[in-house]
């Protein structure tokens, strides 16, 4: 938690609550069901919090702004995300019930009154969104796939409606199977987070 408070020196007492809370929970969670890896569930806040939160040093999510976290897990990056803007409103989806079980009773206890979580495959999904956000779920190119028909036309962010994924690695072949026409940008994880676990990780952009 020492990090996310240096990083995130802004947030509140109730916001600081929700992040510690929600730490303590996917350790108890995980006892149950592989919320988290297990060989890295000591590092919840530093390597799975933060780097969720991670996305907000790219974009500023607005009041009233919809954001789709698709395969969600555990509730990662939605659940941090969620919890850093307040007044924005997250739908959690993934295809495997448990997990999304899980999501809800966390939510549930964190009193998150601005996240829906559902079980549904994100080609079920009929309502839109201005932003797409993921981490660690597929290629490029399948989430533009799915990520694309979901987005709103309407913009209201500075940074146009799109696809926000976390990666690490080599995407280089993954960006060029994109192909043309495809806004790609890339932004690196240790520029913004001052610690080793971050490099060769990215947040990665691609615009509708």
């Amino acid at each position: 938690m020492e990090k996310i408070q240096h990083y995130f020196p802004e947030l509140d007492n109730h916001q600081l609550w929700q992040l510690q809370r929600l730490g303590e929970l996917y350790r108890e969670w995980n006892q149950k069901i592989n919320v988290i890896s297990r060989k890295d569930i000591d590092h919840v806040y530093d390597h799975h919090i933060l780097h969720s939160m991670a996305i907000s040093r790219f974009v500023q999510f607005e009041s009233d702004a919809e954001v789709l976290d698709l395969g969600t897990g555990g509730g990662l990056p939605g659940i941090p995300l969620a919890i850093l803007f307040p007044e924005t409103r997250f739908t959690l989806i993934d295809g495997t019930r448990k997990k999304i079980t899980v999501v809800q009773e966390i939510v549930q206890e964190l009193e998150l009154k601005n996240v829906r979580a559902l079980h549904q495959r994100a080609e079920e999904m009929k309502h839109k969104f201005d932003f797409v956000v993921c981490r660690a779920v597929a290629s490029l190119d399948k989430l533009v796939n799915w990520s694309f028909p979901l987005l709103k036309k309407k913009q209201v962010h500075v940074v146009p409606n799109g696809l926000i994924t976390l990666k690490g690695g080599n995407l280089k072949a993954e960006v060029k199977a994109l192909g043309r026409g495809h806004f790609v940008d890339m932004e690196e994880v240790d520029a913004y987070f001052d610690d080793p676990y971050f490099a060769e990780k990215y947040i990665v952009y691609v615009q509708h």
